[in-house]
């Protein structure tokens, strides 16, 4: 394996299918635990619970859950935690946990969830410039597969607004008679999820909260990349951001709520969006992003974040009676396309990369190869000396002792 910008690039052509199935396996997994954690969430939020104390929950949970995980399966391979890598997960925690997570849900708060949506589907754009910044992405224009990595990424953005903004015409393609939010709708909404009467300074500040919120997320997936680069234990890492990011939320939501009531958890649903969002998305999701970065780049994880849109898309019309519009599915096929368009030009990319290390290869094999036939050449040469010397010590004793003999 070969490393460029920290990024693993597989040594072999007919590895490079394999080397890219998984990471996009792992990313529809995750967008998928995303998806839930969405349900989950507006659940929670229709029963009337504070979203900061969610966020704070969720991390707690992810703690408790992938502290023991790390403490276990990477107690042989764990390298040793310096200064440099506490200070890179405390960012971590900060970017990809406190600050993200809250901005998002005070930006749902002053603004509307189409603009949030709409907002969140600028992360691909935006860590690809931040990528290409740091360097670990190139804006190779001249090949192929820089130009399908450019347009794809614009595609599914175009695709994200497309459906977040164009509705179109309704329609039922199936029905389940579920409606998850029935026994909910009488609940009290909480004060952090009411988005009534809301001002221009208020809406204007959500704006910038939800673009503040990208900007966190995509700064999170540069972060990650470079503290995979110097600490390569996914578990552990995950838990020490998770760990930073618990106390940073924790933090934040008792100056924000310090009505203790808002804290109790029954055996409800507040309790299972804690736990899921906590063990399944903080927890298990981030291994999988942190893997993914460290083996594609922070662009090939953040071009699935529309994904999730559609995946929410087809979960609501199944589990909460919500219905499909032309908008939606138009928008969707233009995100399927354009995640195509990346992963497309991500595997162009890699057999390229591979070609140019083959070729730099051969010629160091055959300089290892010249190399040790002139070592052997030189021990076959010592050998045959060695073994000629006795001989001449051998005939000059021989010689010797015929003189004594005749003399």
């Amino acid at each position: 394996m070969g490393q460029q910008g920290g990024i693993e690039i597989s040594s072999s052509p007919s590895s490079v299918v394999d080397g890219l199935m998984k990471p996009v396996v792992s990313m529809v997994i995750v967008q998928i635990s995303y998806a839930a954690m969405n349900i989950f969430c507006k659940l929670a939020a229709n029963a009337g619970m504070n979203l900061n104390i969610l966020v704070a929950y969720r991390l707690m949970f992810s703690s408790a859950f992938i502290v023991p995980l790390a403490l276990i399966l990477e107690r042989n391979s764990r390298p040793k935690l310096t200064l440099v890598v506490l200070f890179q997960a405390f960012l971590c925690g900060l970017f990809g946990g406190t600050l993200s997570q809250n901005l998002f849900v005070e930006a749902l708060v002053l603004t509307s969830s189409t603009f949030v949506a709409a907002s969140s589907n600028l992360i691909p754009a935006v860590t690809f410039i931040m990528a290409i910044c740091f360097r670990l992405e190139k804006l190779t224009l001249g090949s192929h597969a820089g130009k399908a990595k450019l347009v794809g990424t614009v595609m599914g953005i175009a695709g994200a607004m497309i459906f977040t903004f164009v509705k179109g015409p309704e329609f039922s393609t199936w029905s389940t008679h579920i409606d998850l939010l029935r026994g909910h709708q009488a609940a009290a909404p909480s004060p952090s999820t009411s988005s009534s009467h809301r001002s221009t300074g208020s809406y204007l500040l959500g704006c910038f909260l939800a673009l503040g919120c990208t900007v966190s997320f995509a700064m999170w997936l540069i972060l990650q990349a470079k503290m995979s680069k110097r600490y390569p234990c996914h578990y552990s890492s995950t838990a020490l951001m998770s760990v930073m990011g618990s106390i940073q939320s924790v933090v934040f939501a008792l100056c924000v709520e310090r009505d203790w009531s808002q804290w109790k958890l029954g055996w409800n649903i507040k309790l299972l969006a804690a736990a899921y969002s906590g063990i399944v998305t903080s927890g298990m999701a981030v291994v999988l992003v942190s893997w993914c970065v460290r083996k594609r780049g922070p662009l090939f994880v953040s071009i699935f974040t529309p994904l999730c849109l559609v995946i929410v898309a087809i979960a609501s019309s199944l589990l909460l009676n919500e219905k499909l519009s032309l908008g939606s599915v138009l928008g969707g096929i233009v995100i399927v396309l354009g995640l195509y368009m990346v992963l497309w030009g991500k595997s162009k990319e890699m057999k390229t990369i591979d070609n140019v290390n083959g070729d730099q290869e051969q010629p160091a094999a055959a300089a290892v190869l010249r190399s040790s036939t002139r070592l052997q050449d030189s021990q076959f040469i010592e050998i045959v000396a060695t073994t000629r010397a006795p001989d001449t010590n051998t005939s000059g004793n021989n010689n010797s002792n015929a003189n004594v003999g005749s003399s």
